[in-house]
């Protein structure tokens, strides 16, 4: 039996990206690899995906829910009309120290990076505009929202700038962008969500409260969710907490029960908000990532 399209496709892996080449270079590939595996025209790119709906937010008009999209995802939806498809979508990269954490060749943080550029790219070429920010305890560097291939370029500069520092404040900084942003987008946050759940929900209400769609990119490493450690371990706080010198396997189940109260903590908030939530590994290629990704919103578009 023939192999189906999609299973042909080779992903790249994660831990050789950097040997590829400069940003823009991995970028293209990672794109290329999502249509391939996406069943996708490259003309069509993720228009439908992500401009043919937007989540529900008090204040719409009750009788522009799409209620054939309730009863597949028991989510409130808005079809969108053609006035509305084109959209603005800011992404917001943790740049704290904490996601310069890798157990491989390849960093939290700059999983990340490859992540937010490979979103940036196919938004720009379908014609929507895209911001950029990086953030720590505050917003550090920002790129005005534009829908222009020389956008791209200056995100990849930026990116290349980034210096991680100590602390972050997530919920700070979508309060922040809550304000900031006139016009109702996207918001994609990508982090290891390591600070104030409670901070950060305040955040992600604020945001849908003023009609924004958001998206999470929960971004952790492989030995971050596994714990796969054997023998003696000395562990260094990246943001100030100590170290801590213990032997893996004797804290291991309580260190993974902890682990899966934290991320359903981010994911059950992230469901009551009708936030679209995406846990990442970073050991994953990251077009399977924003393929799967993809492939789940498209479903409402599948259901008309």
């Amino acid at each position: 039996m023939a192999q189906t399209q999609q299973q042909q496709v080779e992903y790249l892996d994660p831990n050789i990206l950097s040997q590829i080449g400069p940003l823009e270079v991995v970028v293209r590939q990672v794109v290329e690899g999502i249509r391939i595996g996406h069943h996708r025209s490259p003309r069509r790119g993720i228009s439908t995906e992500f401009t043919a709906y937007r989540q529900y937010v008090p204040g719409d008009e009750v009788r522009h829910i799409d209620w054939k999209a309730y009863a597949r995802t028991h989510r409130y939806y808005l079809k969108q009309f053609d006035a509305e498809t084109n959209f603005v979508a800011n992404l917001l990269v943790d740049a704290s120290e904490s996601m310069t954490y890798a157990s491989g060749n390849i960093s939290k943080l700059e999983y990340a990076k490859y992540l937010a550029a490979s979103l940036a790219y196919l938004i720009v070429d379908q014609r929507d505009s895209v911001g950029f920010g990086v953030f720590d305890g505050e917003l550090q560097r920002y790129v005005e929202p534009k829908g222009n291939q020389s956008v791209l370029r200056t995100i990849s500069d930026e990116m290349g700038r980034v210096e991680p520092q100590p602390r972050t404040n997530i919920g700070g900084i979508v309060e922040e962008f809550a304000a900031r942003m006139k016009r109702r987008g996207f918001v994609m946050l990508f982090s290891d969500m390591f600070d104030n759940t409670e901070e950060f929900i305040e955040g992600i209400n604020h945001l849908r409260f003023k009609g924004h769609n958001v998206i999470v990119f929960h971004i952790l490493d492989p030995y971050e969710l596994t714990f796969p450690l054997t023998g003696m371990w000395k562990f260094l706080g990246l943001e100030g907490e100590g170290e801590l010198i213990t032997q893996p396997a004797r804290v291991r189940a309580n260190y993974l029960k902890e682990l899966e109260s934290f991320v359903n903590g981010i994911r059950n908030a992230c469901n009551r908000a009708e936030v679209d939530y995406v846990l990442v590994d970073t050991s994953d290629p990251i077009e399977h990532v924003l393929s799967q990704y993809l492939l789940q919103r498209s479903a409402l578009a599948k259901i008309q």
